[in-house]
């Protein structure tokens, strides 16, 4: 069953998503979070020591605000902000990828395995949204897209971006297609300077 955050917040895609400082909500953080604007929040690894810490979060953000989605870039490899007990260490999506040249059927198998694990280890915590998968394609220019991607085959990314996302929804976690195709056909990080695909 997709999980509809929807029904309970309808306006969460066009509010605001806030970080917030650390292991436990602050004063400010809590301030924040009652301004009717603020929609979401989105974790990092600077709010995470354990599950326990993190299912406590998790409450005090839904205490002080109901219909807040909770959001992680959960995709495995080099991207995964929760790492330790209580999650299973994700592979980087391009070994999917690589699986699918040998066995298409096999890698969309274990691309929904991985999506429903990573799904039920983060809605067991209480996140409700997770930015992955990665979408784009890896053409060998990029290297903050690389291995993140499942691949160059628009084909093989397809099919196993809908089985991991599948995967997720199927444990209650929103999946986010993310870094459409483009990115990775740049040299330049996104989050430090403007990508230029001169293609």
């Amino acid at each position: 069953m997709v999980h509809d955050l929807t029904k309970t917040n309808p306006t969460v895609a066009r509010g605001w998503w806030i970080g917030i400082e650390g292991l436990a909500l602050t004063a400010s953080d809590r301030r924040r979070l009652r301004h009717p604007a603020v929609t979401g929040v989105v974790l990092f690894a600077r709010n995470w020591a354990n599950c326990a810490q993190l299912q406590s979060l998790t409450a005090e953000i839904r205490a002080e605000k109901a219909t807040a989605a909770i959001a992680v870039d959960h995709e495995g490899g080099r991207v995964q902000r929760f790492r330790g007990e209580g999650f299973t260490p994700l592979p980087p999506m391009g070994q999917l990828g690589a699986l699918w040249r040998d066995d298409p059927l096999q890698a969309v198998a274990a691309a929904h395995t991985l999506g429903a694990r990573a799904g039920t280890e983060l809605a067991a915590c209480g996140i409700d949204v997770d930015f992955a998968p990665v979408v784009d394609l890896d053409v060998g220019r990029s290297r903050v897209i690389a291995d993140r991607s499942f691949g160059a085959d628009a084909e093989a990314v397809t099919a196993l971006a809908k089985a991991f996302a599948a995967g997720l929804a199927e444990a209650g976690v929103l999946p986010v297609f993310k870094h459409y195709p483009g990115h990775g056909g740049a040299v330049a990080d996104s989050h430090r300077e403007l990508p230029v695909d001169e293609r």
